[in-house]
C-alpha cells in the first residue's frame, strides 16, 4: 500500500461515517444508504481509480436525488 491509497481509504472512511450519521439523524434515506455504500465499496477489490470514481458518484448522489 502506498501513502496515497492509505489517505484515500481514510478519507472514504470519514466520508462514509459522515454521510451515515447525517442520513440517520436527519432521516435522509439517500444519504444513509450512500454512507453505507461508501463503507462497503472498498471491500469489492476495485482498482484505485475505479474506487475513486464510484466513491465520487456516491458522494454526489445525495445532492441530485431528493427523496
Amino acid at each position: 500500500m502506498t501513502t496515497t491509497s492509505i489517505l484515500i481509504y481514510i478519507f472514504l472512511g470519514s466520508a462514509s461515517l459522515s454521510y451515515f450519521m447525517y442520513g440517520k439523524s436527519q432521516r435522509k434515506a439517500v444519504a444513509l444508504f450512500c454512507g453505507i455504500g461508501l463503507g462497503v465499496v472498498p471491500y469489492f477489490g476495485l482498482g484505485m481509480w475505479q474506487l475513486v470514481i464510484v466513491s465520487v458518484i456516491m458522494m454526489a448522489l445525495p445532492f441530485f436525488v431528493k427523496i
